[in-house]
Formats: C-alpha cells, structure tokens, sequence
C-alpha cells in the first residue's frame, strides 16, 4: 500500500523560510517522479515543483512562481523529498500536496497517481 505522509506546513512570516518533508512508503521503482502540488482557497491546482528520482544527479523542474526561492530534494536512503521554501510570500499561502507518478511533468496532476493528505502554509504579511 503506497502511503505519502507530508509534514512542516506551518505560519509564517512574509520573508520566512519553510522545508516540507514527503515520507513515501509502498512506492515501486516504476513511479520515480515526486512532486510538490498547492491549492490556495478558490484557485486552481498549481504544481510547484517535481523531481525525478531515475538519474543520477536527479532533475528537477519548477512552477516560474517559485524558481529561486523553492528548491525540491530527494533523500533515497529515507525515501523522503523535501521542498525548501525560502523567501515565502502571503501568494504561497496554500495547502501542499506531495504527488507521485510516472511523468517528469507539473502541467497535469492526472499523471501523478497517489497523493498525500496536504500539510498547510500559511504566510501572513
């Protein structure tokens, strides 16, 4: 049974930092992409950022919101991606979902099966 458990969501300030974590359990070597996904109170899904875990070093692409100030990472020992927030802004309130799937892409979240519960940001100004 594949299980996504994010943590780290938390309040902050505008110019504060944040590191989410993604603990994957279940995950085949099929689904080598991990991604980071948001939804902000009556927006749309916004993908953020993903990572492919199948190259050695891994490659990583990202929302143009958050290029320069998100960084996404995978730690293979603990099966465990991180997003690296800094520079937050009141725009990066969300709730943040953690993805995986098969497809090195953020234009479609169909194509990341299985998600995690959400963990909350909250950035006040």
């Amino acid at each position: 049974q594949v299980q996504l458990v994010e943590s780290g969501g938390d309040s902050v300030q505008a110019g504060g930092s944040l590191r989410l974590a993604c603990a994957a359990s279940g995950l085949t070597y099929i689904n080598k992409v991990m991604g980071w996904f948001r939804r902000a109170p009556g927006k749309e899904r916004e993908g953020v950022a993903a990572i492919y875990t199948g190259t050695a070093p891994t490659q990583s692409i990202y929302a143009d919101s958050v290029k320069g100030r998100f960084t996404i990472s995978h730690d293979h020992a603990k099966s465990t991606v991180y997003l690296q927030m800094n520079g937050l802004t009141p725009d990066d309130t969300a709730m943040y979902y953690c993805a995986a799937g098969r497809v090195f892409t953020l234009d479609s979240a169909s194509d990341f099966y299985y998600w995690g519960q959400g963990t909350q940001v909250t950035v006040s100004s």
